[in-house]
C-alpha cells in the first residue's frame, strides 16, 4: 500500500511546485484572442460582440459562460440560452442556439470544441423549423481563409468558371475579371491562393451560375436550403441572342436570382443582375464558396461584395446595385 502511494504522493507535490507551469492545473497558456459574437434571427439582431483572450485549456462553451450569461443541458455540453434567450417556441416554430467556428457549423458541442486562439465563433438564435443544418456561412469573413477552421489550416484554391472550362488561378492564361477581384480580396486579407487543387482545400467558385451548378458542391442550391443551407435559388431567364447572334447555349444561359424567406419559400425575384454570395459544404466535407449570380454582372456584384462590410454576421448574401441583402430575407 506504501508502495503504490509513494508516486502518487510525489506527483501531488511536483504539480503543486510547478503549478505555475500548467501541470494539468489553472487555465494554462495563452494562445492568441478568440471573436466571439452572438445574434438572433440569421444574424440580423446583436447580442454579444468580444474579442477575449483565450487559454490553452479554453474551450468555446468555456469563453462563452466567462462573456455571457449561459445556462445548459446535457450535463453542461449545450447551451440553453444565453442572456436569458432560450431554446423554445415562437409563433409555433422551434428556436435554438447554433455555433460556427470560422464559419463552419460545429459537428460537436461547444463543451467539446478546444480552442487554439484566432478563432471567429458565432452564435445565432434562429428558427430551425425548415432548415435545421446550415454547413457554412460567410458571415466570418475573412475566414476560413485566412487562419483555416479551429486552428488547422487549410490551402485556399480559386476555380475560375467564367471562361470555357475550368481555369485555377496560377495557370498560364490570364484571369478574366471577376476572378481577379475575388483572387484580390483574399490576397488583402492576407490569403495566398493555390495554384494547384490539393485535396484538403477551401475551394471558391467564380462564374455565372450557369456554369457554377454543374460543381456537386454548389449543385446543392438548386435543392433547396434544407440541402445546401443557402436560402436562395435560380430560376432560368429568357436567353437572348449572344452578341454574334447566334443562340446562346446551356451554359451562357441567363438565370433569375431567387432570395428565399426562412421557411425557404421565394421571397424575392431579384432578376439576373444580382449576385451571390454564399458557402456550402457536400457530405460533412470542407466549405465551398460560390461568388456568382445570373449573369456576368451579377457575378461582378458578388466580387466587389467581398469584405466584412457586406457579409459581416450574415449566412449569405444576394447583391444588387452594390447592396448586399442578408438571406434569408426577413424583418431586418
Amino acid at each position: 500500500m506504501r508502495g503504490r502511494r509513494g508516486p502518487a504522493v510525489v506527483g501531488a507535490l511536483l504539480c503543486a511546485a510547478l503549478a505555475t507551469a500548467g501541470c494539468g492545473l489553472g487555465p494554462g497558456a495563452g494562445v492568441g484572442d478568440v471573436q466571439v459574437t452572438a445574434t438572433q434571427e440569421f444574424g440580423a439582431v446583436p447580442v454579444l460582440e468580444e474579442s477575449v483572450g483565450a487559454n490553452e485549456s479554453d474551450t468555446v462553451m468555456r469563453v462563452l459562460e466567462g462573456e455571457a450569461d449561459v445556462e445548459t443541458r446535457y450535463g453542461g455540453g449545450f447551451v440553453h440560452s444565453i442572456d436569458g434567450i432560450a431554446e423554445g417556441s415562437h409563433d409555433g416554430d422551434p428556436y435554438d442556439w447554433f455555433f460556427y467556428v470560422d464559419g463552419v457549423e460545429s459537428p460537436i458541442g461547444a463543451a467539446e470544441y478546444d480552442l487554439e486562439g484566432g478563432e471567429r465563433v458565432w452564435w445565432d438564435y434562429r428558427n430551425w423549423g425548415a432548415v435545421n443544418h446550415v454547413p457554412a456561412v460567410v458571415g466570418s469573413w475573412p475566414a476560413p481563409f485566412g487562419d483555416g477552421i479551429g486552428g488547422e489550416k487549410h490551402p485556399v484554391v480559386l476555380e475560375c468558371l467564367e471562361a470555357r472550362g475550368s481555369l485555377r488561378t496560377g495557370g498560364d492564361r490570364k484571369e478574366p475579371r471577376n476572378c481577379e477581384m475575388t483572387r484580390e480580396a483574399l490576397e488583402r486579407e492576407g490569403v495566398r491562393v493555390a495554384s494547384d487543387a490539393p485535396d484538403d482545400a477551401i475551394r471558391v467558385l467564380v462564374g455565372p451560375w450557369a456554369r457554377v451548378k454543374w460543381d456537386s458542391a454548389a449543385a446543392l442550391i438548386e435543392a433547396g436550403p434544407a440541402e445546401s443551407g443557402v436560402f436562395a435559388d435560380f430560376q432560368p431567364g429568357v436567353r437572348p441572342l449572344s452578341p454574334d447572334g447566334r443562340q446562346r447555349t446551356n451554359a451562357e444561359a441567363v438565370y433569375e436570382l431567387l432570395a428565399l424567406d426562412e421557411a425557404g419559400k421565394v421571397g424575392r425575384d431579384l432578376g439576373p443582375g444580382a449576385g451571390l454570395v454564399a458557402a456550402t459544404s457536400r457530405y460533412g466535407g470542407l466549405p465551398v464558396w460560390v461568388v456568382t449570380g445570373g449573369s456576368a454582372a451579377g457575378v461582378r456584384m458578388a466580387a466587389e461584395s467581398l469584405d466584412a462590410e457586406h457579409l459581416r454576421d450574415h449566412y449569405a448574401v444576394a447583391v444588387t446595385d452594390g447592396k448586399a441583402t442578408p438571406l434569408p430575407l426577413g424583418e431586418r
